[in-house]
């Protein structure tokens, strides 16, 4: 039972599925709805301040390496180019909206991305990931809880 925990906490922590996984993960599993809820929101929360630590301080040694460099530009052009005139000129808002939408390529990752890339401030862009994170938990509790009751 606590494995389970753990792979639902470590979806969440994941780039490949975040909350949007882990929380299906767990309730799909017989897991406490809730606190399935509170682990998966957690965990992914946590990515935030890692992220921005790999950015600031790692990202920097790695940009002397060809392949990786070529990647990261390759990145921030698509982080720029899709939603990047959206966030920079709603901001916070944009942030939180962007982070919000629980769908592929959104999220505590991209957010981040985006708070490095747009120079937004820290405490801002930790609250609006945040608050986007919440609500994308909540939309996938939801849906999840509703599909698993034979309702959506």
């Amino acid at each position: 039972m606590i494995i389970e925990y753990i792979i639902a906490m470590l979806w969440s922590l994941s780039p490949f599925g975040e909350a949007k996984v882990g929380i299906p993960y767990g309730m799909l599993n017989g897991l406490n709805i809730y606190i399935v809820f509170i682990i998966c929101f957690l965990s992914n929360l946590l990515v935030f301040p890692i992220m921005l630590f790999f950015l600031n301080k790692i990202n920097k040694y790695l940009l002397k390496w060809r392949f990786y460099k070529k990647s990261a530009i390759f990145v921030a052009r698509k982080a720029k180019t899709g939603s990047g005139d959206k966030i920079k000129k709603y901001g916070f808002w944009g942030l939180i909206f962007f982070v919000m939408l629980p769908v592929p390529g959104t999220g505590v990752y991209a957010g981040t991305i985006a708070t490095y890339l747009f120079k937004i401030e820290k405490r801002k862009a930790f609250l609006a990931n945040t608050i986007g994170i919440f609500f994308s938990s909540v939309i996938v509790w939801v849906v999840t809880y509703f599909s698993m009751k034979g309702m959506a």
